[in-house]
C-alpha cells in the first residue's frame, strides 16, 4: 500500500505512516502546550479535553504528577534537543485488552486488578524538531497476555 504525503496536513500523513500515537507540543509562557495530535490508541483520554492545555493540565488526573513530578517534566521537555531523543516506558496491568480506548477524564480507565490478565506497555520518545523547536511526543502501545510474558511479570 502506498502512503500519498500531504505536506499540508503532515500529522495526517504521519499517522497514516506509523501505526501510534503523535503528539505535538509548543513552549507558550513557562509551559509545553499540545498544539497538534494524531492518535490512534489513546488510553484513559480524549484529545479534545487535553488539546491547547499545558503538560500540568494535561497530566492533573495522575494521582502521583504532582508540582513537583510536572517542574521535572517541564525541565526535561526545556532540555530535550534536536540531536539527542529521549524514550521512556511504563505499563500496567489490565482487565479489558482494548487498544483503542478514550475515555473522559471524569470517567478514567481503572487499571486491572492484582490479577488481570493483560498487560499494556508504552515505548515513548520525545524529540526537538530542529527547525521549529517544538517537541513531538510518540506512544507505540503494545497489549500483551500476561500469559505471554516471560518471567515473574507473567507469573
Amino acid at each position: 500500500m502506498r502512503v500519498g504525503l500531504d505536506f499540508g496536513d503532515p500529522l495526517g500523513s504521519l499517522g497514516r505512516l506509523a501505526q501510534e500515537d503523535f503528539c505535538l507540543l509548543e513552549k507558550r509562557g513557562g509551559e509545553h502546550v499540545l498544539t497538534g495530535a494524531v492518535l490512534c490508541f489513546p488510553a484513559g483520554w480524549t484529545l479534545s479535553e487535553k488539546f491547547l492545555r499545558p503538560l500540568s493540565l494535561i497530566h492533573a488526573p495522575v494521582a502521583a504528577y504532582g508540582a513537583d513530578m510536572a517542574r521535572r517534566v517541564q525541565r526535561m521537555f526545556d532540555a530535550i534537543r534536536a540531536e539527542q531523543p529521549l524514550w521512556r516506558a511504563n505499563g500496567l496491568y489490565y482487565d479489558d485488552p482494548a487498544l483503542f480506548a478514550p475515555r473522559p477524564q471524569t470517567d478514567p480507565r481503572p487499571p486491572g486488578g492484582p490479577d488481570a490478565p493483560y498487560f499494556r506497555s508504552e515505548r515513548q520518545s520525545i524529540l526537538r524538531l530542529p527547525e521549529s523547536g517544538a517537541v513531538v511526543f510518540s506512544i507505540h502501545t503494545f497489549v500483551l497476555r500476561r500469559a505471554d510474558l516471560a518471567g515473574p511479570a507473567g507469573s
